[in-house]
């Protein structure tokens, strides 16, 4: 549905966006990561059109997005604020905003009737904008953007000035629009990243450095696996047997307290059973095993590996 091969963007000799290529598939949703000044909005920009690539190619349905007006009628975009107007009632905007996007007037009250009740606005068409909180106007953005039934959303931090309940409701929406239509949506909030996308590719300094599900990210980005150990006995003994039988295994000594050795067991395999391997040799030993745990690598690990930042 959306396919790029090797986008970029210049601003003057700096590139906001260097090399990106990606394809995003019909019912889709695809999560945009990187930290600020990574290229995010920029590349939504350019596949909305907002932007012509200095080089590279993008496509979304087939279609070249040079060819802005054939693009933007399969293209719904919110960007990060969403802008409005705001001496306009709820209802007055998106009836301007259906028939710029040529909704026909035959079934525009309708469709807008339809878009306030999956945004929750049910109860604010004849409210000023003005008068309406943030989280209230990102929602008449998002309403407005799905006016014209696009084949693909392309959403730039969503849930921006929403409360928890309101995140919850949005995040929802945008599931339930994952299985029909093409998304894509940045955001600064890994869980909700997590949460709603099928895949994720994060970016830094505009290039890409991983793009996967959650698990496929987890093994790019991945120190392979730590098995944290506490024990009582022949800790010298554990360690012997363990690098003797997997090869590169390397081993921290965390702590010696009363008797008890912590160790911290590290292989770059993590399909190898080092769990059973290090019972058994406790076992061995004569030794007591009192805790045994694999670290776990999460979401903002993975972001923090790829980027160099923190999340």
């Amino acid at each position: 549905m959306i396919q790029a091969d090797k986008l970029s963007r210049l601003y003057g000799e700096k590139y906001a966006v260097r090399d990106l290529s990606f394809h995003i598939n019909h019912g889709e949703v695809m999560g945009l990561l990187g930290p600020n000044g990574a290229g995010k909005s920029t590349t939504m920009k350019m596949l909305t059109c907002f932007l012509p690539p200095s080089s590279g190619t993008a496509t979304v349905d087939g279609i070249d997005v040079q060819q802005d007006l054939d693009v933007r009628r399969r293209v719904g975009y919110l960007p990060e604020h969403a802008p409005s107007y705001s001496d306009l009632s709820v209802q007055e905007h998106l009836l301007f905003m259906g028939r710029m996007y040529g909704v026909p007037e035959a079934t525009l009250k309708d469709k807008i009737h339809e878009m306030a009740g999956a945004c929750g606005l049910e109860g604010r068409l004849s409210q000023r904008i003005d008068e309406l909180s943030k989280g209230y106007r990102q929602r008449v953005g998002l309403a407005a953007s799905m006016l014209h039934n696009p084949d693909c959303l392309i959403l730039d931090e969503p849930t921006t000035g929403l409360d928890p309940n309101q995140m919850v409701e949005i995040r929802q929406l945008i599931r339930r629009l994952g299985e029909k239509k093409t998304v894509l949506l940045s955001s600064h909030i890994l869980s909700e990243v997590d949460a709603v996308c099928d895949r994720m590719m994060i970016i830094d300094s505009g290039e890409l450095r991983g793009m996967g599900t959650r698990d496929e990210l987890i093994a790019l980005s991945s120190v392979g696996l730590v098995l944290d150990v506490c024990m009582r006995g022949d800790a010298d003994a554990v360690v012997v047997q363990i690098c003797r039988q997997y090869k590169g295994c390397e081993v921290d000594r965390l702590g010696l307290e009363e008797g008890v050795v912590k160790l911290a067991f590290r292989h770059s395999d993590m399909t190898i059973p080092l769990a059973e391997a290090v019972f058994a040799a406790v076992v061995a030993v004569g030794g007591v095993l009192l805790e045994m745990h694999a670290q776990e690598t999460s979401l903002e690990d993975v972001f923090h590996r790829l980027t160099g930042s923190d999340a």
